[in-house]
């Protein structure tokens, strides 16, 4: 579990197929490692870009993940384009931690694109037009997890939201740098999931 508030930007330094003929299936890849990530562990949990993502190996230079088919799918990651971004990078929480944020899984729903991107006067302005399945999860004022990152989402126009970012999300995360047609991963909101779902299955009965 996490909070959306991001630690660290890092970058891919190795990119690593199980089968080079089927990169799909199962990859390696090694990030740099934070320097003020000092009580990690295999087996400890790191949000990757927003995806929960488990510590196989590490030394002071690099910490490795595996990759699997679904995470590849669902975030659209190869080396290419993990080789041109910077991931954002959150530890997992400990219980007593001060919740920033709002709670995020690290199961990604899929991803979003970005339709415009722009400071207006030291604010970062972004807008997202989001997939079908994510519809019902959102609302003014609402919580929306972007790469990883905890939002409040100020407005929506049918499948587009727009988001305000302060000068700390933009200088900690890797939002400001995504362009129009980038892709975006997201994660509703958990608790919004929740009522949805009971909604519907009260609906049902």
């Amino acid at each position: 579990m996490f909070s959306g508030i991001i630690e660290a930007k890092s970058k891919v330094l190795e990119f690593k197929p199980l089968d080079p003929e089927y990169p799909q299936n199962l990859v390696r890849i090694q990030v740099a490692k934070p320097t003020t990530f000092n009580d990690i562990k295999t087996g400890d949990s790191i949000a990757v870009n927003g995806i929960c993502l488990t510590v196989e190996k590490f030394n002071d230079e690099w910490v490795q993940f595996a990759l699997g088919h679904e995470t590849l799918k669902i975030a659209n990651w190869n080396e290419k384009t993990l080789s041109a971004c910077e991931l954002n990078l959150e530890r997992s929480l400990r219980i007593g931690d001060r919740v920033h944020g709002h709670f995020v899984t690290g199961h990604v729903d899929g991803r979003a694109e970005v339709m415009k991107s722009y400071d207006q006067g030291g604010s970062w302005m972004l807008d997202i037009k989001i997939p079908a399945n994510i519809a019902a999860f959102v609302w003014p004022k609402g919580s929306l997890a972007l790469n990883g990152v905890s939002l409040t989402i100020n407005s929506i126009e049918k499948d587009i939201l727009g988001f305000c970012l302060i000068p700390e999300t933009v200088q900690r995360t890797n939002l400001a740098s995504l362009k129009p047609g980038d892709s975006i991963l997201v994660e509703a909101d958990q608790m919004a999931r929740a009522l949805v779902r009971r909604e519907t299955l009260n609906e049902l009965n």
